[in-house]
């Protein structure tokens, strides 16, 4: 159940730091409560997965997950750039979160 928290937390992870775009500076109040709800969410959801889990793997697949979550989004939904090393970067990110993942003994 913890992983499914950790992968749940991470795509809201990758929501907030999306939706951190839209609030053009924490002005705009809808994106802005909505970012702030996703964080919410997402540090709770960590929490509660690394009740179980190592807080290194927890956290470390967290941030791998939202990392490479809102690089991708940003590649092809908010036009960023989306060239070799980038997809590469990303791909590393993505092996080292499946790399906790395995090392991680749960």
């Amino acid at each position: 159940m913890a992983w499914v928290l950790i992968i749940v937390a991470g795509l809201l992870e990758v929501a907030w730091s999306i939706g951190m775009k839209y609030t053009d500076g924490f002005t705009r109040l809808v994106p802005s409560l909505m970012t702030g709800a996703g964080i919410v969410a997402s540090m709770l959801l960590l929490s509660q997965a690394a009740r179980t889990l190592p807080i290194g793997t927890a956290y470390g697949v967290w941030v791998g997950i939202g990392a490479a979550g809102a690089a991708v989004v940003g590649m092809l939904v908010l036009g960023e750039p989306a060239n070799a090393a980038r997809i590469f970067f990303v791909a590393l990110l993505l092996v080292a979160v499946v790399g906790l993942k395995a090392t991680s003994g749960h």
